[in-house]
């Protein structure tokens, strides 16, 4: 049975310390800062995640479960992406169980801090992560249009 999330001090800490390594880009390249208005409070939250690549696209996953983020991210749809000084708006759009299912595998596999989390196990089908996708939810992230240009 996957274990549950808890949010204690050991993982604030480690959170602030991940958030201001990415802040200053010395993170591994994968981690970003996601910036999210929340859905009630409309005050922007920040948090350290890892931005997942597989097969072309990009990815959030959430793979201690349906966090606060989660639900922001299906509220908003948009949200900001920083790393260093370089940020960009970004659209993010929650996929299917099926879409999500291939992006989990990778993710457990290169993730394995978050194995616990999952009842699926690296080297399953995937559609054994499919089952996992109501519990782990995927966006697929998209760089948002921007209006305007030169002189707008």
């Amino acid at each position: 049975m996957a274990k549950t999330f808890r949010q204690h001090l050991v993982r604030r800490v480690g959170n602030v310390v991940i958030s201001r390594a990415v802040a200053l880009g010395i993170a591994p390249s994968y981690y970003v800062l996601l910036t999210i208005r929340g859905r009630r409070s409309g005050a922007e939250r920040t948090i350290p995640i890892r931005l997942m690549e597989h097969d072309g696209q990009e990815w959030l996953v959430a793979p201690y479960g349906v966090r606060d983020w989660v639900h922001n991210a299906r509220a908003a749809g948009s949200a900001v992406l920083r790393r260093g000084r370089r940020s960009r708006q970004v659209v993010l759009n929650e996929v299917s169980a099926a879409v999500a299912a291939p992006v989990l595998a990778a993710y457990v596999r290169k993730e394995p801090v978050t194995r616990p989390f999952f009842d699926a196990k690296v080297g399953d089908p995937v559609s054994a992560f499919e089952a996992e996708a109501e519990r782990h939810p995927v966006f697929a992230v998209a760089n948002a249009q921007v209006n305007g240009g030169a002189g707008a």
